[in-house]
């Protein structure tokens, strides 16, 4: 080979590996958004009247692609709905004036070939995977804790959370689980009673 024609394929070779690594980042970028979890708070809205405090929430739920073939494995899902109602105190760490939970267990059936969505020992099937999780998405007038008197709205607030119970999963699946796993489905908002009445 003449020294003229490897110093072409040495320009090409370093010109395609520079290209490669420009393409790459943003090639890498849009495999993880397709694999990626979503939950996104959509809406949250807290009232007040003499059945209690009632909470209603809508959640955007988006499964990445592994937690999908985790449950076409056999891997059961749990996901909770933390809601507590805080008093605020000056002199002390807030305190509870109610809370509430709900817990979801999501699972295949490969017998059947349908969706179980269990929640407080009662079980639904559905045909596909969204229609499961739309049933557990959304949840309005959730009473979450007692009536407030009038006029002290403005010294409570609600802490709201919705996440994956990565706890529930089988132990060598919790080997490494953080934020940065790409497991990581978890949203938590605090909103003042106040606020939330005008």
């Amino acid at each position: 080979m003449s020294p003229l024609s490897r110093r072409d394929l040495l320009q090409r070779s370093a010109s395609l590996a520079l290209a490669a690594a420009c393409l790459t980042p943003a090639a890498a970028r849009a495999d993880t958004t397709a694999t990626r979890n979503v939950a996104e708070l959509t809406s949250l809205a807290v009232n007040l009247g003499d059945e209690g405090v009632l909470l209603t929430y809508n959640v955007r739920l988006e499964l990445s692609r592994d937690l999908e073939q985790m449950l076409l494995r056999g891997v059961t899902l749990v996901f909770v709905a933390e809601a507590e109602v805080l008093r605020e105190r000056w002199y002390w760490l807030d305190q509870s004036r109610g809370e509430a939970t709900r817990r979801w267990r999501l699972g295949w059936q490969p017998l059947t070939r349908r969706w179980k969505l269990s929640q407080d020992g009662l079980s639904r099937h559905f045909v596909t995977l969204q229609e499961a999780l739309d049933a557990m998405r959304r949840t309005t007038r959730w009473r979450i804790a007692e009536p407030i008197a009038a006029g002290e709205e403005s010294e409570h607030h609600v802490v709201f959370r919705f996440r994956l119970d990565t706890e529930e999963l089988p132990r060598p699946l919790q080997i490494g689980l953080g934020p940065q796993s790409g497991w990581d489905l978890s949203i938590a908002r605090r909103i003042n009673l106040s606020a939330a009445m005008r």
